[in-house]
């Protein structure tokens, strides 16, 4: 069994990525797997955990910052490297970009830790998603700027979508944007709407005026071509759509992290499947060989009871968690720590991106 580690992004104070070491597969042959509907805790279901290691202090942040929340991390698929970004010092939702004029986009060197450049200062209120594209291209998305910028890899800025600042349902502008991806030709999808979750709820039955729950399709320009989807519990309806990946067939995986699925489609917005054995999910990645990784940073016995946070992996292609990777214990929360946004590098290290207000909490958006 090749080492394993889990490295996680602003877990603590001045902690980076919470490394969970290389995701290699155990010799062992792994347990037949048992039925969806009932995998709850894969711990307690005897999953495999493919991490041998975790070290939560990885990724220190340059001039004695310290980290805030943080919830997105990506590969560069030229290098290797790890690219996440800061919330400026800042703790969950509150942001910090706007006053804590500091580089809140940073990459780090996958074998040191090392922060290799940054930049992004002034760009953003509340950074939430984090893309890097085929060319290198860095994007990253403003959750209550509600907008989002293209970056190139040394932080030139190539392309804005919505207006910093301006809120909206209108095709021009988002409202409370959680994340972007590109597809190969160039197409841009952007989830938008990150308050769906808390409506529709017994607390809550209504859905606010204005609030938004879709995926927004451009061109590779940023025109807009289509959107699909309203804040709901049906197939296709979302609540809090928060984080985006697309699998070697171009399929699109949406996070409905509301409703406590994965919801798939073509790149024309046609539903195609629905996966709910990966639990509440906060952040997506999927390997070039479709494995699936998908984090679950905000379950507890309120808001989806029965089940248990960490890392779920199984393969793309179907509904079906084969490996785990558990929270890890900390005093101020009773079900663990796992991190909101994921991502696995080419040797099989998986980091997890979490800040230290969402220790007791949660992911931090």
């Amino acid at each position: 069994m090749s080492l394993s580690h889990l490295h996680s992004l602003g877990f603590a104070l001045a902690i980076g990525a919470l490394l969970f070491g290389c995701a290699g597969q155990s010799d062992a042959p792994p347990p037949e797997a048992p039925d969806p509907s009932t995998v709850t805790d894969p711990a307690a279901a005897g999953l495999p955990n493919p991490t041998s290691e975790a070290i939560s202090e990885w990724g220190p942040l340059p001039d004695d910052r310290t980290w805030g929340s943080t919830a997105g991390v990506d590969i560069d698929p030229h290098d290797g490297n790890v690219w996440a970004y800061d919330r400026c010092g800042a703790s969950a939702l509150g942001g910090g970009c706007a006053e804590n004029l500091v580089d809140p986009v940073l990459k780090f060197d996958r074998n040191t830790g090392e922060v290799l450049t940054s930049f992004g200062v002034g760009e953003f209120d509340l950074p939430h998603g984090i893309h890097v594209d085929s060319g290198g291209n860095v994007w990253i998305v403003d959750m209550t700027g509600h907008h989002l910028v293209k970056f190139s890899s040394t932080g030139d800025v190539l392309l804005r979508l919505g207006t910093r600042g301006e809120p909206g349902n209108d095709s021009e502008h988002f409202n409370q944007p959680n994340d972007v991806i590109t597809a190969p030709d160039g197409s841009i999808f952007v989830a938008d709407g990150h308050g769906g979750q808390s409506m529709l709820t017994p607390n809550n039955p209504t859905v606010t005026e204005g609030a938004t729950g879709r995926i927004m399709k451009f061109s590779a320009e940023g025109t807009f071509i289509k959107e699909w989807g309203q804040i709901g519990t049906e197939i296709g309806d979302f609540r809090t759509p928060h984080a985006l990946e697309m699998d070697s067939e171009g399929r699109l995986f949406v996070a409905d992290r509301g409703n406590h699925r994965i919801q798939i489609f073509d790149q024309d917005g046609n539903y195609l499947d629905s996966y709910v054995q990966y639990s509440r999910v906060s952040g997506l990645f999927i390997t070039d060989d479709d494995m699936l990784y998908a984090i679950d940073s905000e379950t507890n016995p309120n808001n989806h009871p029965g089940w248990s946070t960490g890392i779920r992996i199984g393969h793309a292609s179907e509904d079906r968690v084969t490996a785990f990777i558990p929270p890890y214990e900390i005093d101020s929360r009773d079900t663990g720590v796992a991190g909101e946004g994921v991502a696995v590098d080419a040797d099989g290290n998986v980091y997890a991106a979490e800040g230290p207000i969402s220790r007791p909490i949660a992911g931090g958006g």
